[in-house]
C-alpha cells in the first residue's frame, strides 16, 4: 500500500458512539477474503469493526485502499445518502462486525445529536480523503500523459 492508502483512524468511534451502534445492531462474523459490501451495492447500513481488519477499495485503483481495524465505522456515505456503496470492503482477517441497517442507523442519528455530529464529522473525514485521493491520482494521469506527449514530439 502506498502513502495515499494504508491504515487509517479516520473513522474511529468514540466509545460512546461504538456502545449505541452495538446496542442497535447484530454481530456478523466474516471470513478473510469476504466482502462486507461492494461497489455499487446497494446500501445495507454501517459496519462497526468490532475485531480483525479491513480494506476498502476501489476497483482498479488499488493505490487507493486503505486497511481500518476495530472501531472503526465503515459504509457512512452511502448510509446518509441512500446511493449506492463506492467502495469495496473486503475481510483482511478473520472478521467480527456490529452491522446496523440502514433505517436503524437513521433513526439513532435522529435521536442521538451528539453522535450523529460524530458521525457527520467522520464522513466529512472521509470526504477530504477521497477528493484528496482523487486529486493525486488525477495529477499523477496528468504527468503520464505530459510524459507521453514529450516523448512523442
Amino acid at each position: 500500500m502506498t502513502s495515499v492508502g494504508a491504515r487509517t483512524n479516520i473513522l474511529k468511534a468514540s466509545a460512546e458512539l461504538k456502545k449505541s451502534l452495538e446496542a442497535v445492531g447484530c454481530k456478523e462474523h466474516s471470513a478473510p477474503g469476504k466482502a462486507l459490501f461492494r461497489e455499487e451495492d446497494d446500501t445495507l447500513g454501517v459496519f462497526l469493526v468490532a475485531q480483525g481488519k479491513v480494506r476498502m477499495g476501489v476497483k482498479g485503483l488499488t493505490k487507493l485502499d486503505r486497511t481500518f481495524s476495530p472501531g472503526s465505522v465503515l459504509g457512512l456515505p452511502s448510509t446518509f445518502t441512500g446511493h449506492p456503496y463506492s467502495l469495496t470492503a473486503t475481510a483482511v482477517t478473520e472478521l467480527d462486525v456490529i452491522h446496523v441497517g440502514t433505517d436503524e442507523f437513521l433513526r439513532l442519528m435522529k435521536e442521538q445529536p451528539d453522535l450523529c455530529r460524530e458521525a457527520m464529522e467522520m464522513l466529512g473525514r472521509e470526504v477530504t480523503f477521497i477528493q484528496k485521493a482523487l486529486a493525486q491520482r488525477r495529477r499523477q494521469l496528468a504527468d503520464k500523459k505530459f510524459s507521453y506527449c514529450e516523448v512523442s514530439l
